[in-house]
């Protein structure tokens, strides 16, 4: 089995190299007959990479442990869900499942039917093929999943316990297609480049891809940042690690590029920006793969040194020079049809959108490679706090979210000051009543009132505008709200999905701001009976049973939950002693409410003699009250609604 998912990847390979060559061929010549032949060889490569993934999934279901990777990643113990999500798992695992999705990828845009930008397809295609075909040379010389040992292993050694958990089924996958979908909009990018065709079409061509990609990115970052909370017994969701900022670089770059298709394609501005925009979120889905498998910077996430890094790294370096030099090539084809006139403009709004959300991804990329920058240069390695992040990036991210509520608030060219005061007027006294409400409730951290005061602004100037389309609507046709409403969403989704998506932001912001500023922590060591007290809760320690469970050992701490004089339930935090593993997993108890979640950490336990010569276990708990977490996850979910109704086509399209 392991010579069919090898011989697979060094056939689509060889399948990738004819394509590319039939494509420059049969477009330089314009023969039809040699670009349909390379369509073809396209579609096979396709087919031969899918071979090669199902064939690992086979090996990984069935246990066949003489194929290395089959038997450093999965075991007998573990479940299905688990046993597939082992492809994904590992370095070669991962880049596998990259390389398969950029092949259907390619394969989807030479199926598609399409009005805008064909002309561009043998080009972009191309570009797509020379992407996969690097992947497949990693596979087949750097890091081969299908590489057997010299003997068959009884056992597999199994996933690390922190994998265990659903975030490992959901998580990698997503990221991992937003990374890949984004070599399609980059493609169709170089292949407008080429060609010189810079009008919208190829931004037709894109839209839907980059929306994808965006999408997936955002819904693979808020994933992680659930699993990171509950799994890894710290209490937060996000530590501006340097992999959590791979995955966040390029979404945030893709959120402006999603902008400036918008502008661009309505206004005829901001072209160089659009370019721009996608060439360096391409470039940065490479990175974070780049730093994931070196060991340039330290990270939990990563998957240590590896065969593959130089060959990342130098992929990187020829694209990164590759498109900058044909970026400046054409620059004078990338000229503006028109000027902005105004910053009190929506084009205005959305290029200081592009602006701030370039130097806050500049500010994060700075700060995830500065430890190498300095050992570089002074041979130290100086590493860069959370605190670094919290302080410099968050002005830009907060000036952003603003910038969301005021946008919709102007008009296109220039609004004049008595409509702009008329406009912003209510939501401003709609947000001042929030925090007259909420320092009235005994909130006096003056960030926090800041912050939801940008908040409130927002999502009243969001309603508002809503409300008045509605309202005009409901006039124009005599029909009643609802109708005007349902009408307005269903003839312009991008947009109302759009609001959607900034309503589920400041809903995340709310989370983040309140478990971030308000968040309170205790530790206790306890004695069965024994009690902690955070707030208004009073955890009671009840027992403490470790039960064997082969291949590993759980302890469980049964905890009494009282909310002053009356109960609420039951909690029961973990620890996991895996037999392949020596470092302990914390599954973490949590509950959950609107208002804030109780967060229980089981850190340590052991057995204790007491003075009367008896024996018991005493437990270390770590507790935390995290005010509004729960929205950031509400937030998420509305975001992906919201995302997926942009994404979804019209019935025209």
């Amino acid at each position: 089995m392991a010579e069919i998912g090898y011989i697979s990847l060094v056939l689509a390979f060889v399948a990738c190299l004819y394509s590319i060559a039939a494509y420059i061929f049969g477009s330089r010549t314009n023969r039809p007959g040699v670009i349909g032949s390379a369509n073809k060889s396209v579609l096979a490569a396709a087919v031969l990479f899918t071979i090669s993934a199902v064939t690992l999934l086979i090996a990984l279901i069935n246990h066949q442990f003489q194929i290395e990777y089959v038997a450093s990643y999965t075991s007998t113990y573990m479940t299905l869900p688990y046993l597939i999500s082992a492809l994904w798992a590992g370095s070669a695992g991962s880049l596998l499942f990259w390389g398969w999705i950029i092949s259907l990828s390619a394969a989807v845009v030479v199926l598609r039917k399409r009005k805008q930008g064909w002309k561009l397809v043998p080009y972009a295609s191309m570009i797509v093929m020379a992407v996969q075909a690097f992947f497949l040379l990693l596979l087949i010389v750097a890091q081969n999943p299908f590489h057997k040992l010299d003997f068959l292993p009884a056992e597999g050694i199994g996933l690390n316990p922190l994998l265990e958990n659903p975030g490992m089924i959901f998580h990698p996958p997503v990221l991992l297609a937003g990374f890949a979908v984004f070599t399609v909009p980059f493609a169709f990018a170089i292949a407008a480049l080429i060609t010189r065709s810079l009008n919208s079409d190829w931004l037709a061509a894109v839209k839907r891809w980059a929306l994808l990609g965006w999408l997936l990115l955002g819904a693979g970052n808020l994933i992680g940042a659930w699993w990171a909370y509950a799994e890894l017994g710290w209490g937060g969701y996000w530590s501006w690690d340097p992999v959590e900022n791979a995955g966040l670089m390029p979404w945030l770059l893709a959120t402006a590029f999603v902008h400036s298709i918008i502008i661009q394609r309505r206004k005829g501005v901001l072209k160089l920006w659009s370019m721009t925009l996608i060439i360096l979120t391409f470039l940065l889905t490479i990175f974070g793969t780049f730093i994931t498998r070196s060991d340039i910077l330290s990270s939990v996430h990563t998957f240590g040194k590896t065969a593959v890094g130089p060959f990342l790294l130098a992929f990187l370096i020829v694209a990164f020079v590759g498109s900058l030099a044909l970026l400046i090539y054409r620059r004078k084809d990338l000229k503006d049809d028109a000027e902005i006139g105004s910053f009190f403009s929506r084009e205005g709004a959305f290029m200081l959108n592009n602006i701030l959300l370039f130097i806050v991804t500049f500010v994060i990329f700075w700060g995830t490679i500065f430890p190498t920058i300095s050992e570089l240069v002074s041979g130290t390695s100086i590493s860069i706090a959370a605190s670094y992040f919290n302080q410099v990036a968050t002005p830009f991210l907060l000036a952003i979210v603003l910038l969301s509520g005021i946008c919709v608030l102007i008009t296109w060219r220039r609004i004049s000051a008595k409509m702009l005061k008329r406009n912003i007027l209510w939501s401003v006294v709609a947000a001042l009543v929030v925090i007259i409400v909420l320092v009235a409730f005994g909130v006096r951290h003056w960030y926090a009132l800041l912050i939801y005061f940008i908040c409130a602004f927002v999502i009243s100037a969001l309603f508002s505008q809503w409300f008045r389309e509605v309202m005009v609507l409901s006039r124009a046709k005599a029909i009643n709200w609802f109708k005007a409403c349902w009408g307005l969403f269903v003839a312009n989704r991008s947009r109302y999905g759009g609001f959607m998506v900034h309503i589920a932001i400041i809903l995340m912001a709310i989370g983040v701001t309140g478990s971030s500023l308000f968040d309170v922590e205790k530790e206790a060591e306890l004695l069965p009976g024994g009690s902690i007290t955070i707030n208004d809760y009073t955890i009671t320690l009840d027992s403490l049973i470790p039960e064997p469970d082969e291949p590993r050992m759980i302890v469980t701490a049964e905890l009494d939950i009282y909310r002053g004089d009356t109960f609420i339930g039951h909690m029961f935090p973990q620890v996991i002693f895996h037999n392949n593993f020596e470092q302990p997993v914390s599954e973490v108890a949590i509950r959950s409410t609107l208002t804030e979640d109780l967060y229980i950490q089981l850190a340590s336990w052991e057995v204790v003699t007491l003075s009367d010569g008896s024996e018991t276990i005493r437990a270390g708990l770590v507790a935390l009250v995290n005010p509004l977490v729960i929205w950031i996850w509400i937030g998420g979910g509305l975001f992906l609604f919201g995302g997926l109704i942009a994404f979804w086509p019209g019935r025209r399209e």
